[in-house]
């Protein structure tokens, strides 16, 4: 076999792994938790006390409107507190947050400003519920949700659970990445199944206050309440009777920003915490890390090396030859989408491009991350 065709065939399994084998080695792996969840009549006394904990840096556009939604809840107000951890703003965040004292929210003033996790940590030392609430300023809550993660608490294997996410635009139609999201939500579906999440929704997600008894603010807060569940042997699931709706960003170039950010902090939270990778100590959850994280940021780079080997070896046999016709195909469409605004209308050049758009940021994030860049101060995206 020519050198050429080898590097194909590894580029090509490489470049796919992590989005379909993955997800059919997950679909055949047996099922550990099959968590029903029902909708019942709650009994309001049996309800543990919970605590919202929302972050925000400089949110005096959207802070009133958040606090009121939470508020809004269907959810016994004896029954929870609200606390508001602001992390350092400066414009009238707080201001906004006290005037909302009379009606139980109470504001956690971090003045150094270190980030959104050392800002959640001020908030989960301040906290008294059982059940900790974890909330972005731009996340709108359904009105039954807190009674729905509640409830699904009174199973004693549940650490955490996510919300599932819903992007909407101004028209409330489905945002341009929303088959990419609905792929996400189904692979967190398939991790709960048979193991435990790897990441949850960092805008709303929830846990047991034990989970959060070894905090690092060095590590970003929805993998590390995913890996300290793993680690007191409870198990973190995606809970579709629970969404989080978050309106899209207007900017598409603070869209592609978001996106290196959050690969680069991911890739910082594994460095931080390598033994996560370990299969003797952390056995199928490592798999999923490794398959979840690392495969797939490594698919730029498997990208390249396949388009190269194809280019190479196109005459080598005639499934080469299709493969390179195949990959020129995807990328024109990916180039017509980035050319084209109105052409990423169209599902058939909009997959492509948005494809494309995450793993460039994921290439690019990888070239930072390895040139020392790090992100330790957090600024919500705009949206």
């Amino acid at each position: 076999m020519q050198v050429e065709v080898f590097i194909l065939i590894i580029s090509l399994v490489g470049a796919i792994y992590s989005y379909f084998l993955y997800p059919l080695i997950l679909l055949l792996l047996p099922v550990k938790n099959n968590f029903q969840f029902v909708d019942k009549q709650v009994d309001l006394a049996s309800l543990p006390f919970v605590t919202f904990i929302i972050t925000a840096y400089n949110e005096e556009a959207l802070i009133r409107e958040k606090i009121q939604n939470t508020i809004a809840t269907d959810y016994p107000a004896d029954k929870r507190e609200i606390l508001v951890a602001s992390d350092g703003s400066t414009d009238k965040t707080n201001q906004y947050i006290n005037s909302f004292v009379e009606q139980g929210v109470q504001l956690i003033e971090v003045e150094d400003r270190k980030g959104k996790e050392n800002a959640q940590l001020a908030a989960i030392q301040a906290a008294k519920g059982e059940i900790l609430i974890f909330s972005d300023v731009a996340t709108q809550i359904p009105e039954k949700a807190i009674k729905r993660i509640a409830t699904t608490f009174k199973n004693k294997k549940i650490g955490a659970l996510s919300s599932e996410d819903r992007f909407i635009t101004e028209k409330g139609e489905i945002a341009g990445e929303g088959a990419y999201v609905k792929y996400e939500m189904w692979l967190r579906r398939l991790e709960s199944r048979v193991k435990s999440l790897v990441g949850l929704s960092g805008s709303f997600f929830a846990c047991r206050k034990q989970i959060c008894a070894n905090w690092d603010i060095n590590v970003p807060s929805d993998f590390n309440t995913a890996l300290n569940c793993v680690s007191q042997g409870f198990v973190a699931i995606s809970q579709p009777d629970v969404l989080g709706y978050y309106p899209n960003i207007k900017d598409e170039s603070k869209e592609y920003q978001r996106k290196l950010r959050t690969v680069i902090r991911g890739m910082a939270a594994i460095a931080h915490k390598p033994s996560v990778l370990n299969p003797f100590k952390f056995g199928l959850f490592a798999f999923e890390v490794f398959s979840h994280k690392i495969m797939r940021w490594l698919v730029p780079w498997f990208q390249l090396a396949l388009l190269i080997s194809s280019i190479i070896a196109w005459q080598a046999h005639i499934l080469v030859t299709v493969i390179l016709a195949g990959q020129i195909v995807f990328y024109l469409l990916a180039t017509i989408g980035w050319v084209s605004k109105a052409a990423r209308s169209h599902t058939l050049a909009k997959l492509p491009f948005f494809f494309m758009q995450v793993n460039i940021a994921i290439a690019h994030a990888g070239i930072q991350f390895l040139s020392g860049k790090r992100i330790t101060v957090w600024e919500p995206s705009k949206r």
